[in-house]
């Protein structure tokens, strides 16, 4: 059983900004003075940087200083009673049981009570571990990599359609900004100039169905809910989870596709799909990535292949989608 002591300490993030990227990350902020001669001493703060690197247990620590194991001990326990390091495993070794520690923290620090200003627009989205498992890929140095394609506006393709739901990407575009900076180089794309400039080879985030986007059609095969490719009064139908012994067919205009697949025209990127039966179906895909997230994400877990059925709803009854559900 593990031992944990309570910590006189409190959680921050710490902001970092170089004018190239923004970072966080995790600080334990000291809230108790009485705490840091546990911390500050010479030999307390040299096992505290070997732990912040990797869990050791204390004989290996005071091998690696060349100090008596005893003394090191002493100084462990007064650590752990700080709250700055805790136990994160324990092995047997020769007939004992070696307790590994690590530090508490990457960074501590010593906060007055007072000094705090209002921050209008700093946002910690892009910290949340789910988005950013989701997002990896197109996110390099706290930059946006990749395109995001949508359907061209004139006639185009075997349906010969013209894509009304372009402008939804806008609003995605929003959303990223949140915890992405922006590229040096334009990053919306129609689908007609990504075929003829041949920048399939990209991470890509799709907007929009077979019927007005050229990739979600191309992509159509390589997708585990798949878009039935034929035109009817209830537009292009989407297939049931390939897992699934008896596919269920979703045929409501409401009704999209939020995946994430490898790129089949180069395996180490990814491609994204927002796609729906019709643009209101895309709309509904918009807004579950954006702004029900953690509802649509809820069962994404870093795999190769992501999918989940959206279908949206206007509960306000203004006659627009507002609102959506995880189907499947």
């Amino acid at each position: 059983m593990l031992i944990q002591h309570r910590s006189a300490m409190k959680k921050r993030l710490l902001f970092n900004d170089d004018n190239k990227t923004q970072q966080v990350k995790e600080i334990n902020i000291l809230t108790d003075p009485k705490k840091l001669k546990h911390i500050l001493g010479n030999l307390s703060w040299r096992i505290l940087s070997l732990l912040s690197k990797k869990e050791m247990y204390p004989i290996e620590i005071a091998k690696q200083l060349g100090m008596h194991e005893q003394k090191i001990y002493y100084h462990i326990r007064k650590l752990a009673k700080a709250g700055a390091i805790t136990i994160v495993k324990e092995e047997k070794k020769k007939g004992a049981v070696a307790k590994y520690y690590k530090t508490a923290s990457t960074a501590f620090g010593i906060e007055f009570p007072h000094g705090y200003k209002v921050v209008q627009n700093f946002v910690t989205l892009g910290t949340n571990g789910q988005l950013q498992e989701f997002f990896k890929e197109f996110i390099s140095k706290g930059i946006f990599d990749g395109k995001i394609v949508v359907g061209s506006p004139q006639p185009h393709g075997p349906f010969k359609t013209s894509a009304r739901d372009g402008h939804y990407a806008a609003h995605l575009a929003l959303f990223l900004g949140q915890f992405a900076k922006m590229p040096e180089e334009f990053v919306i794309k129609l689908d007609v100039d990504v075929k003829a400039e041949k920048e399939e080879k990209n991470n890509l985030i799709l907007v929009g169905g077979p019927g007005t986007n050229l990739l979600t059609q191309e992509i159509n095969e390589f997708l585990p809910v798949k878009f039935v490719m034929q035109s009817s009064e209830q537009g292009f139908m989407l297939g049931g989870l390939a897992s699934k012994k008896t596919a269920q067919i979703f045929t409501s205009d409401v009704s999209g596709l939020v995946a994430k697949i490898i790129n089949p025209w180069d395996n180490s990127k990814r491609i994204v799909i927002l796609a729906g039966n019709k643009a209101v179906g895309t709309k509904a895909c918009v807004i579950a990535l954006t702004n029900f997230w953690k509802k649509t994400l809820e069962k994404y877990q870093n795999e190769d292949t992501f999918a989940v059925v959206i279908t949206g709803f206007d509960l306000d009854g203004d006659g627009k989608v507002d609102s959506i559900e995880v189907r499947e």
